[in-house]
C-alpha cells in the first residue's frame, strides 16, 4: 500500500513539473518564432530517452516480459496521439502564437488538470461501466465550478 501511495505522490510531482515546465519552455520561445513544434518535439525526444532508459535498466535486471498484445500497442499508440496533440496545444496556449494569446500557468494548468479529472470520472462511468457515487458526481460538480471561478475576474493573459 505504501509503495502504491508513493508511486502516486511521484507520478502527481512529475505531471505538475511536466506541465509548469512547458510553460518555462514556452516562455522562452523567441518572439520571430511561428511554431512551437521545435520543443514540442524535444520534449518528446527528452521522454523516448527515459523510456528507453528505463527499459535498459530492466533489461539489465532480467526477469521482464515486455511482448504486449496487438491492442495493448494500439491504444497506447492512440493515447500518444493524444498527449502529442495536448502537447503541441499546450505550447500554443502558453507561447502566445497563431492568434492565442499566452494564458497564465495558474489558470491554464489547472482547468487542464481539473477538466481532465472531470472529463475521466465521467468517461470512466460510461466507457468502463465504473462505479459513480453521489460525492463523485458532487466533485465533478466542484471541480467545474472551481474551473468558472479560476476565469472570474482573471485576466488570463501572462504579465
Amino acid at each position: 500500500m505504501m509503495a502504491g501511495i508513493l508511486l502516486l505522490i511521484t507520478v502527481t510531482t512529475l505531471y505538475a513539473g511536466y506541465n509548469l515546465l512547458i510553460k518555462v519552455s514556452a516562455a522562452h520561445v523567441p518572439e520571430t518564432a511561428t511554431t512551437t513544434i521545435a520543443a514540442t518535439l524535444c520534449l518528446q525526444v527528452a521522454a523516448l530517452t527515459t523510456s528507453l532508459v528505463f527499459v535498459a535498466v530492466a533489461m539489465v535486471r532480467g526477469g521482464q516480459v515486455m511482448q504486449l498484445n496487438s491492442s495493448a500497442y494500439l491504444w497506447a499508440a492512440v493515447a500518444g496521439l493524444c498527449i502529442g496533440g495536448a502537447e503541441i496545444a499546450y505550447f500554443y496556449l502558453f507561447g502566445g502564437m497563431s492568434g492565442v494569446k499566452p494564458m497564465a500557468a495558474n489558470v491554464v494548468i489547472p482547468t487542464v488538470v481539473c477538466g481532465t479529472i472531470a472529463i475521466t470520472v465521467v468517461a470512466s462511468y460510461f466507457a468502463f461501466g465504473e462505479k459513480l457515487a453521489p460525492v463523485q458526481m458532487a466533485g465533478v460538480g466542484c471541480i467545474m465550478a472551481g474551473i468558472a471561478l479560476l476565469y472570474l475576474g482573471k485576466s488570463t493573459a501572462t504579465g
